[in-house]
């Protein structure tokens, strides 16, 4: 469907065209974990850091293929929650809140990372009360824009996106040249592949490194207020996903040449790419790369809520949350109530939870709506058996994934899971 009048979707409109989707779907994989990774995999992993993207890219692309096939078969809005319908109502509630658990998280888990990049700056944002306030203005912000209509609130991803993006890939640029001579020596002296870390180590870091890389369905959510979705939203996630592999690597080269193997708390504890870019170019270097991670968190929150608060809005549609979700606001055409409940859940994770738990709970709940989302591929395209190997390939990937978490994760989206439930058993009694 073309154009950007009202959509089979309700009172929606169309209005995201190819880049604003493939926007969203880069905001969704480039957030918090490229301002955070870089110096525990060089502290980890070493010579073999940088081919650490590549090698998880091409797992998220076992995953991101059947996803994005899956995705071209449904113009409405709601993402995991449509591509599970066939398997009945309850399971499509499943795939639908945990996939909106795991954006929810995530983005929690990204705020805490904005809060330790703009504590950089003066420290005082990053403690007590004035801590909770930065939260809670970035989540309000990113919310009235949002209410204000999906044009706005992409216009905003879009302006956040040129703000991480380039510092990003100039300081990683600049340091490559910086370093070439010490680089040039490296290459002569080491082989072309360094050592492979041994498996269990890699496993350890799955979910952690897996995080950089899901997110990358943020587009699709959307695809009720999409034009062509069929086509577009393919095209858009799966062509993210390889530009920001790319992307990542250069960024983890760039890193390691400069700043080495040093322990992660060494090199800028929480802000480790603010010490990357002081080494870089000074004081500029540490203030242009702290600028850049408020805006990629600000932009990853920004594109979360316009993507999952899509979520409880098709779930409200659709009669597997109550009808307070599926409200439109009759001024701006948008889910008003969803979005705001987002933010609201957003800023309680992110007031009572770190980074790290949060991150793996998020990568563990991705796992199970990926899957779930994939099982629907044969359903879609019968009668295949490359389809079937696609699908066999991604819910193999997920469950590996998955089997890497501990029984912490597993109890938090226990407890977020029970949630949602009581959510359902409200809807079940308003259908009644």
């Amino acid at each position: 469907m073309s154009g950007t009048g009202p959509a089979a979707d309700g009172a929606l409109r169309r209005d995201i065209g190819l880049l604003g989707s493939a926007f969203l779907a880069f905001n969704g994989l480039v957030g918090a974990g490229i301002f955070v990774l870089p110096g525990t995999l060089a502290e980890r992993f070493g010579a073999f850091s940088p081919f650490a993207f590549p090698l998880f890219g091409l797992l998220a692309l076992v995953i991101a293929l059947p996803f994005a096939r899956i995705a071209g078969h449904h113009p409405l809005s709601g993402g995991p929650v449509v591509y599970a319908a066939p398997f009945g109502p309850f399971v499509a509630f499943q795939a639908g809140w945990l996939y909106y658990v795991a954006r929810a998280t995530a983005l929690a888990a990204n705020l805490n990372v904005l809060v330790a990049y703009a504590a950089g700056l003066w420290p005082v944002l990053g403690t007590g009360p004035v801590r909770a306030a930065l939260i809670l203005a970035v989540i309000a912000l990113v919310c009235a824009v949002n209410v204000a209509g999906v044009r706005r609130a992409v216009r905003l991803v879009d302006a956040m996106t040129l703000l991480k993006a380039a510092p990003l890939v100039l300081l990683a640029l600049a340091a490559l040249v910086m370093t070439a001579p010490d680089l040039s020596g490296l290459l002569r002296s080491v082989p072309v592949l360094p050592a492979v870390p041994p498996l269990a180590e890699l496993n350890a870091a799955a979910l952690l490194t897996l995080y950089a890389f899901v997110g990358f369905e943020n587009s699709v959510v959307a695809a009720g207020e999409t034009r062509r979705p069929g086509r577009t939203l393919p095209r858009a996630l799966i062509g993210t996903v390889v530009l920001t592999a790319l992307v990542y690597t250069l960024i983890q080269a760039a890193y390691l040449a400069v700043m080495g193997t040093a322990p992660a708390g060494a090199a800028g504890g929480d802000a480790p790419m603010i010490a990357f870019g002081r080494a870089v170019w000074g004081e500029a270097g540490a203030m242009l790369l702290t600028i850049a991670a408020i805006a990629s968190v600000t932009g990853n929150v920004a594109a979360g809520v316009t993507g999952s608060a899509r979520t409880t809005y098709a779930m409200g549609r659709d009669g597997l949350l109550p009808r307070w979700f599926a409200a439109v606001d009759p001024r701006f055409a948008t889910p008003a109530r969803s979005i705001w409940f987002m933010g609201a859940f957003i800023a309680v994770l992110a007031l009572t939870g770190g980074f790290a738990w949060l991150a793996v709970a998020s990568v563990l709940a991705r796992m199970i709506i990926y899957a779930l989302s994939i099982a629907a591929l044969p359903r879609a395209e019968p009668g295949r058996a490359g389809i079937w190997a696609l699908t066999l390939a991604g819910i193999a990937t997920c469950g590996w994934v998955a089997a890497q978490s501990g029984a912490g994760s597993w109890q938090v989206l226990g407890v977020l899971g029970g949630a949602g439930m009581a959510l359902y058993l409200v809807a079940r009694r308003e259908r009644a």
